[in-house]
């Protein structure tokens, strides 16, 4: 039976606010957490009217901060932004408050539209994504503290240091990503709710060649699947309706807040429209709860993983609250009781 985990991508409901879609985070990660998800993974995007999670490093702090147990991480930081020192210490300092907690996910996507990742890149000594692969190594070498001789940042160290490190994982939808996890020993994520093509070969071809590191002695995979679950799979399919819209708009370019499903009842799809839609819809498991949880166990064989990170949006935020608890009441998770949520993490 796989593990099951969270990925939040902090959506902005339509007449909702950016504001209410972190508050929602912020509770959706405390009821998770009660519920028995392994971990909570934030995501990055920069200039979404859609989606709320501009700075994971910063949300990863509020939740841990209102969590005792599960893990909490970035699903994943966008590196080709950013200095991998930089990086470095966000982590370090997490790693240091909440110790034994913390993921640092690393993306390669640009988490944006172009000009926007130029607006983030802008400015002398910013790297082009050619150098992602070595911005990986660079980033894992400070977090270990242990840059190669001849390394010119050699002696640099990423601050605070300590016993533990942030669990490493590379998180990407193509084969690019699982080589360079493979090559570098670090955990892998394949994005199946941004693609499915090639997944299975791509993690299976992972599984296969990883080499051990210091960091994992053998492979770790999960796969990051969209599922939405209601008592009903007529009502599953009804919330899925407002996905439907939003990844429209999205592949259109016209994103936006996540529509109610109403306004996506009533929208005028032309026959161009629903072939987006009915492409889309491969990647998006709905239904009932059994439904669900038998395609994603049948899911998470094909990939050959032991965790599934589950990405859950729908316009109400009750409905995303139920279909996590139904989720995890199927897979037979183990609530947790007594937890101080709002309890603040000590060094």
């Amino acid at each position: 039976m796989p593990v099951l985990s969270v990925l939040d991508q902090s959506p902005i409901r339509s007449g909702g606010t950016a504001a209410d879609a972190v508050a929602e985070t912020i509770e959706l990660a405390r009821a998770c957490e009660r519920w028995g998800y392994h971990r909570y993974w934030l995501a990055e995007h920069h200039s979404s009217r859609g989606l709320a999670g501009s700075t994971p490093e910063i949300l990863i702090g509020q939740v841990a901060a209102r969590t005792s147990r599960m893990r909490v991480g970035a699903g994943g930081v966008m590196l080709s932004h950013y200095s991998a020192l930089k990086v470095a210490e966000n982590f370090r300092m997490l790693e240091t408050l909440y110790p034994g907690r913390i993921d640092l996910g690393i993306g390669r996507a640009p988490g944006s539209d172009p000009r926007t990742a130029r607006a983030l890149a802008h400015g002398p000594g910013a790297l082009g994504v050619e150098h992602f692969p070595e911005q990986i190594a660079d980033l894992i070498g400070y977090v270990h503290g242990e840059l190669p001789q001849g390394h010119p940042f050699r002696g640099v160290r990423a601050m605070p240091e300590g016993p533990t490190m942030p669990e490493v994982w590379l998180l990407g939808s193509s084969g690019e990503s699982a080589a360079l996890a493979a090559h570098f020993g670090t955990a892998f994520s394949f994005a199946h709710f941004i693609s499915s093509e090639g997944g299975v070969e791509v993690t299976r071809a992972y599984l296969a060649e990883f080499r051990p590191s210091p960091m994992l002695a053998s492979p770790r995979a999960s796969a990051a699947v969209f599922a939405l679950v209601a008592d009903t799979e007529a009502e599953a399919l009804r919330l899925a309706r407002s996905r439907d819209l939003w990844i429209l708009r999205l592949y259109t370019g016209r994103p936006g807040a996540f529509p109610s499903i109403e306004e996506a009842e009533a929208y005028p799809y032309t026959e161009q429209d629903l072939g987006i839609i009915r492409h889309a819809r491969r990647r998006t498991i709905a239904g009932a709860p059994e439904q669900v949880r038998e395609r994603l166990i049948t899911l998470a064989a094909e990939y050959g993983v032991d965790e599934l990170v589950i990405v859950t949006i729908a316009h109400e935020f009750k409905a995303r609250l139920r279909s996590y608890q139904l989720l995890a009441e199927v897979f037979g998770l183990s609530p947790v009781s007594g937890l101080d949520g709002d309890r603040m993490a000590t060094p």
